[in-house]
């Protein structure tokens, strides 16, 4: 704001000059200094031709994680599409003194270090992760043994028609392996041997080797129905990693929208002090001119309420500023007890640069591929097929073929028992075993409600690819609209500056009165203002459009899971 303006006979080159000076920072074309991603940086490049959905993809991060190193960015459908610059260290938030100068890059990072959602968000990847882990165990091999002593006392009657009394123990041991594979067949492989020791009789070792066999002929055969529980444990973890992606991608719009927030009501604050300053100037040469009987008195009210509004206004903006730098902070999530006292200085501007935007077709579809929303709601489809698949079995009869085959041997003892097992003592049990409910009501209604549950699910995706269209689209007419507005409130704005200047001339020569000098400069406010929301909204639009499309993150070097769209299940375990 310029120094303090002596009126004299030069009075209205003074205040046209105090205009110029309070001239809001708001220009238009490529901007100086490095202060993140809004300021410096190569020139846009040519207008890209169109680009193909799978060209320039990043290297994907380890799952769960939001990391703050540049990547590539997405294929773009503007020509700021381009690698961006190593982003700066977040400024540290530690330091007991000092202020904090923050740029709309280093928010972001402090915002997606702190934010305590975010940190959960982070977690919930690796909970899904650990019941994948879950869902594998059905088709892990089980060790199992078992070893057992029995004692039978009582009485036998034998064959002269006598009855003795007897007294058996037993020692039975007994180990294996089974284990159930996608195919519906379950394998077991099992070794026994049992030592019978009988008072009447001598004693007898039984040494057994068994194979048995178990497939599923109907309910429960094939990979397709068995390996279902694992698709839908890494279904589950890919929407939680969608999930994180949304969260930062929100979090990363609402410090962007946050943070040129602020910037405007700071400038806004700046352009009504001097607007102020500028008032009460006039209020007192109009009273030295009233007291030199060159004004008339009535011209005081004017320009004094001219002074009581604009001092209004200013109490407005700067109540603005502080609220808006209070959701700033919380964004942030500042860490330390000057979290919400510490002085912050935000060095970005809203310069103004030329993005020349691709056709609003092009947003449209990287936004279909690459919004978080649509892709998880693409996993409920994917999981909705699962369910169909799984309960569609469970309308079948539970028909298994078994077959146990064994070999054994038997002597007095442990060792010669194991050595007779290749003798002709075997054992072979073959078959099949069925079970059907009468009326299957409760498979039956659960095929129902998966068919259904698929059906709400692709309802749900045509619903959200609906909702996004609209989103980028008006995205991008705003977009175009902020625009044409910065160059549009500059005309206006040097136009109002060129009329106020014409307007004290006219008072100077008596030909106006006060009261057309402050009309006049009511407006050349409301347009210097105006200029300044115009770069703020340019500024913002662009952004939003970034987040309709999906891109936001990518556009602002931040690395998260999430980031393609699903893929088609495959049969593998």
């Amino acid at each position: 704001m310029p120094g303090p303006v002596r009126f004299t006979v030069g009075f209205s080159l003074a205040l046209v000059a105090a205009v110029l000076l309070g001239q809001v920072s708001c220009t238009i074309g490529r901007p100086l200094g490095k202060s993140g991603v809004w300021t410096a940086g190569p020139k846009p490049a040519a207008k890209p031709a169109a680009v193909s959905p799978d060209a320039a993809k990043p290297a994907a991060p380890a799952a769960g994680a939001v990391a703050s190193r540049p990547e590539a960015p997405p294929p773009s459908a503007t020509s700021e599409t381009r690698k961006p610059e190593p982003s700066a260290p977040a400024p540290s938030a530690a330091a007991a003194t000092g202020v904090l100068e923050v740029s709309v890059q280093s928010a972001i990072l402090l915002a997606l270090e702190n934010d305590e959602d975010l940190v959960v968000q982070k977690l919930r990847p690796e909970v899904r992760r650990a019941a994948e882990l879950e869902a594998l165990a059905p088709f892990d091999p089980v060790f199992f043994g078992r070893v057992g002593w029995e004692r039978q006392n009582g009485e036998m009657l034998r064959g002269t028609g006598t009855q003795n009394h007897f007294i058996t123990e037993t020692w039975v041991e007994r180990v294996g392996v089974r284990e159930f594979f996608p195919t519906g067949t379950e394998i077991s492989v099992d070794a026994l041997t049992r030592i019978s020791d009988q008072s009447l009789t001598r004693q007898l070792v039984e040494s057994r080797l068994g194979l048995t066999v178990t497939q599923a002929l109907l309910r429960g055969f094939g990979p397709e129905v068995n390996l279902a529980a694992i698709r839908e444990a890494k279904l589950d973890t890919l929407a939680s990693e969608y999930d994180l992606r949304g969260s930062a991608l929100g979090l990363v719009a609402d410090v962007e929208r946050a943070y040129w927030d602020h910037v405007r009501f700071v400038q806004e604050v700046e352009v009504l002090r001097q607007t102020v300053a500028l008032a009460e100037a006039f209020v007192k040469n109009l009273e030295e001119r009233i007291k030199l009987q060159t004004a008339p008195q009535m011209d005081l009210a004017a320009a004094q309420a001219e002074l009581a509004l604009r001092r209004q206004d200013l109490i407005d903006a700067e109540s603005s500023r502080d609220k808006s730098l209070v959701r700033l902070r919380r964004l942030l999530s500042l860490p330390g007890a000057d979290a919400w006292t510490r002085e912050m200085r935000l060095v970005d501007k809203p310069v103004v640069q030329d993005v020349e935007l691709d056709g609003v077709e092009s947003h449209v579809q990287l936004a279909m591929r690459m919004r978080p929303e649509i892709n998880a709601a693409k996993l409920g489809i994917q999981r909705g097929d699962l369910e169909v698949v799984k309960t569609r079995n469970g309308l079948l009869p539970k028909l298994d073929f078994f077959l146990t085959v064994g070999k054994s041997g038997y002597a007095d003892s442990f060792g010669n028992a194991w050595k007779n097992i290749g003798g002709d003592e075997h054992d072979v049990l073959v078959g099949v075993s069925a079970d059907y409910p009468a009326g299957n009501h409760l498979a039956r209604g659960r095929y129902q409600r998966a068919v259904l549950t698929r059906r709400v699910a692709q309802e749900a995706v045509k619903n959200l690819e609906t909702i996004v269209q609209e989103d980028v689209r008006i995205a991008f007419l705003e977009v175009k609209r902020a625009r044409e507005q910065v160059t549009a409130s500059a005309i206006t704005r040097k136009l109002d500056e060129e009329k106020l200047r014409v307007e004290m001339e006219k008072l100077q020569m008596g030909r106006v009165t006060p009261f057309q000098v402050a009309r006049a400069h009511r407006d050349l406010t409301k347009s210097r203002l105006a200029e300044v929301q115009a770069a703020v909204d340019y500024q913002k639009a662009l952004a939003h459009l970034y987040w309709a499309e999906g891109s936001l993150l990518e556009r602002r070097g931040v690395s998260a899971p999430g980031r393609d769209p699903p893929k088609a299940q495959t049969a593998s375990r």
